[in-house]
């Protein structure tokens, strides 16, 4: 079974429910552990076998105490328990670690479909999701499924056969013992029938308390800085003590029915001890029952005392378990695009042809229309700048392109052929894209450039270093390009991440460059000299700039105006300068603030 096959939906999942259930069904456990069934049976099989020989312990036991009463030599009987002892000391150490490395391998298997689910998620997900609760998935829960898949049912079967052969033994020694024993069997029965659902309700609702608290936090880190300026850091502690305390509350009512099952299966069991002892004690004394099935039948039921408890365990972690396979899933439900590592089509050398065709958007169904019948086109080398008003759809435009939307009507077309028609690797192969906050991740600078081109050499990254001016960063840096910067970058300057987001951007050899306001943050020198990067790429390539900044604006080819959702005008900047009232006061602005400046 295949990894990615593993985190596919039943059928039955699929259907729209009004209220969907808690948990997965059991069944999908096996799902999970099937791939792995030989080390799950070789460790379950080993287990068993330790348990068989507790079961047998007590009957030795038995003789020991025969032979005493006959006088006869212990020397055999003790070197058969202790020989006994001893193989199912091993085999009750083995098992388990062999059922641990399977349940490890299930884990690992899982958490790679998990992570290629996540990271293929559509954007339209991801807007709406919170990564704190996806991160406990990924993590917390997967841990609950290695148990379950591995220990917890496994072991559950093993203690059903234990309880159910030491039964047996029971009625075969003693049948009024037995019954006496079997009424306090049926209240534990009883009993947890009521109780395991409590339990799978409150462990669901601890489970999801964790992954709340883990979303408050991962917001905290996400905008740290922010938190700190705003002096806010006493009202989030007080929303993440907020959450950790419902995490708690929910946590201990979860233990709450959990100690519960533990006390309704140790209570009943005690109580049938002490009625053996009575009833068998009385027994003996009257000489219907030899001493030695008494004490045979006592050891029995201790014994039994241990296989009785982790079933209890077992269907109390069952609950857990289930709850989680159920939270990891869900992500299967979840809209992921292809993988985008697949096969690469070949599109051909020169810039990519770009064709809006009455073109409408919104981001969601209950949400306003962003576009409204966009049109334009932008073709062969030059530069194509978007100007407009806040919320007039600019950056919608490149994410319709890179196809992290679908357009709700009209025609998004990448050298004449749907942006939905092309394979994703293909489609995005062709594209570089700066985004507006021109995000960097964790890592060394040279992982951050080479994250869209890994094949790129040494050569081409001091080429692009340069085109980019970071060379003075990476003299900077004590490890040149192999130095950390720091969680989002956060060790470099906002104009430094734009010049790593442009170079990165730059290094993959696109036709087709996507350049959100990707001078925002520099300063007038480092503006000129990436206005000229952005000059000289048009040479080569289509260039499509969000931009804010005249001088920027005046430099290209095509100006396109977007106001409220719609293309206002389409020109050079003198043309527009003539023709367009919007675009003459957008220019006079911009122009004013530069002279202030």
């Amino acid at each position: 079974m295949s990894e990615t096959s593993t985190l596919e939906p039943p059928a039955a999942e699929t259907t729209p429910a009004a209220e969907p259930p808690a948990k997965a069904p059991i069944s999908r456990l096996w799902a999970y552990a099937r791939p792995h069934w030989r080390l799950l049976l070789i460790g379950g099989s080993l287990s068993f076998l330790g348990g068989v020989t507790g079961l047998i312990q007590p009957l030795i036991a038995m003789e020991v105490i025969e032979a005493l009463s006959d006088d006869a030599s212990l020397r055999n009987p003790l070197l058969l328990l202790a020989g006994i002892v001893v193989v199912g000391g091993v085999l009750s150490a083995v098992g388990p670690y062999l059922m641990q490395i399977a349940g490890q391998d299930v884990v690992l298997s899982v958490r790679k479909s998990l992570i290629g689910n996540l990271v293929r998620l559509k954007i339209v997900e991801v807007d709406r999701l919170r990564p704190g609760d996806l991160v406990s998935r990924l993590t917390s829960d997967t841990n609950l499924l290695r148990t379950v898949a591995s220990t917890t049912v496994i072991g559950g079967v093993t203690d059903s056969f234990m309880i159910i052969g030491g039964i047996v033994l029971m009625a075969w020694l003693d049948m009024v013992l037995f019954g006496t024993t079997m009424a306090m069997v049926a209240l534990v029965t009883v009993t947890m029938l009521y109780i395991m659902p409590k339990i799978q309700n409150a462990t669901v609702d601890s489970q999801k308390a964790l992954g709340d608290m883990g979303s408050l936090l991962e917001r905290i880190f996400s905008a740290f800085r922010t938190v700190k300026a705003s002096s806010a850091e006493e009202h989030e502690v007080a929303r993440l003590d907020e959450a950790a305390t419902a995490a708690r509350d929910k946590g201990v009512t979860a233990a709450l029915w959990e100690g519960l099952a533990g006390v309704a299966a140790w209570m009943p069991i005690n109580i049938a001890f002490l009625m053996v002892l009575g009833v068998g004690g009385a027994r003996v004394a009257s000489g219907s029952m030899e001493v030695g099935t008494l004490i045979g039948f006592l050891l029995l039921l201790f014994y039994l005392m241990g296989p009785i408890n982790g079933l209890v365990a077992s269907l109390s972690q069952l609950q857990t378990g289930l709850a989680a396979v159920k939270r990891i899933e869900d992500i299967a439900n979840l809209d992921a695009e292809e993988p985008a590592n697949g096969a690469l089509v070949e599109t051909g050398d020169g810039p990519a042809r770009v064709a809006f065709r009455d073109v409408t958007f919104r981001y969601a169904d209950d949400l306003p229309f962003v576009h409204h019948g966009v049109t334009f086109e932008s073709s062969g080398k030059g530069l194509t700048a978007f100007v407009g008003p806040s919320g007039a759809g600019k950056t919608t435009v490149f994410s319709l392109i890179e196809r992290f939307y679908p357009a709700g009507g009209g025609s998004v077309a990448v050298d004449g052929r749907e942006v939905a028609e092309w394979p994703l690797a293909t489609l995005r192969r062709m594209i570089g894209y700066v985004e507006q906050d021109a995000p960097v991740l964790h890592g060394t600078l040279r992982e951050n450039l080479v994250m869209a081109a890994p094949d790129a050499t040494d050569a081409e990254v001091e080429d692009v270093v340069k085109l980019a001016r970071l060379t003075d960063l990476v003299g900077r840096l004590p490890e040149g390009l192999d130095s950390p910067i720091g969680y989002r970058g956060m060790t470099i300057s906002g104009g430094e991440r734009q010049r790593v987001a442009i170079a990165r951007a730059l290094l993959r050899k696109p036709r087709l460059l996507l350049l959100d306001e990707a001078t925002s943050q520099l300063d007038a020198a480092n503006e000129a000299a990436l206005k000229q990067v952005m000059l000289d790429a048009a040479e080569r390539t289509n260039v499509l700039v969000v931009a804010h900044r005249l001088s920027t604006v005046t430099s290209a080819d095509q100006i396109v105006v977007l106001d409220a959702g719609r293309v206002r005008a389409v020109g050079s900047h003198a043309e527009l300068v003539e023709a367009d009232e919007l675009y003459r006061d957008l220019a006079a602005s911009q122009l004013l603030t530069a002279d202030q400046g």
